[in-house]
């Protein structure tokens, strides 16, 4: 897939001590380094089970729940803001939970090329950034070109699981995906914990849609 315009900016949020510490006394511990080769994840977590890639971690909070409640599947997070690795990374340690690793990359790049092809049991992009004026709508991850690209590293029956508080986001997501030969929609609904950004366009008004598709 050819790489183009980012879908993200990197805020210059305020990252607080402890995060700062998580960053450099965790990072080596629980994170994963960025490089154009494909992961070992049977030798990164010692044993092979399914394996579920999250796009957008945020702060964590929902990502450690989901992993906490799934111990018997493991996590690969990937965010690029750092305020929000070093959340991730302090509930990582707090909790101990050994099924969950965070990679500090662009998510492309990192599915490109640090995930093999037919090896994810799910990808989840909970509340990406909706990009919501016309004129930057080019920069919204999911593209026919992303959809591919996930439908390509799912296993077969494996499920792509988003969620947006933007409808014309939404509409655009379900256009890319049902246009992915690939994907099917599934008709079951996917539980998940609520999310900060979600409850944020919730208070705003906002509807909700959870779109999930299963690799056909």
């Amino acid at each position: 897939m050819k790489r183009g315009i980012r879908s993200y900016v990197l805020r210059q949020g305020r990252t607080t001590p402890s995060q700062q510490r998580a960053l450099e006394q965790l990072m080596p511990a629980y994170g994963i380094e960025y490089r154009p080769a494909l992961l070992d994840t049977r030798a990164l977590f010692g044993r092979t089970v399914p394996l579920v890639l999250e796009i957008g971690s945020g702060m964590g909070e929902t990502t450690a729940r989901i992993a906490a409640d799934n111990p018997g599947t493991d996590f690969i997070a990937v965010e690029v803001h750092g305020p929000g690795v070093g959340s991730l990374l302090k509930r990582i340690d707090a909790q101990g939970l050994k099924n969950l690793r965070i990679i500090r990359y662009d998510a492309l790049e990192v599915l490109e090329q640090m995930i093999a092809d037919g090896s994810l049991a799910g990808i989840h992009l909970f509340f990406p950034d909706p990009w919501p004026k016309k004129r930057h709508h080019k920069r919204r991850l999911v593209q026919p070109g992303f959809a591919a690209l996930a439908a390509r590293k799912l296993a077969p029956a494996g499920v792509l699981h988003a969620a947006t508080d933007w409808p014309e986001y939404a509409a655009q997501m379900a256009e890319a995906f049902d246009a992915e030969p690939l994907l099917a929609r599934a008709a079951e609904a996917r539980a998940r914990p609520s999310t900060k950004f979600e409850q944020r366009g919730v208070k705003l008004g906002h509807e909700v849609r959870d779109l999930v598709y299963r690799r056909r």
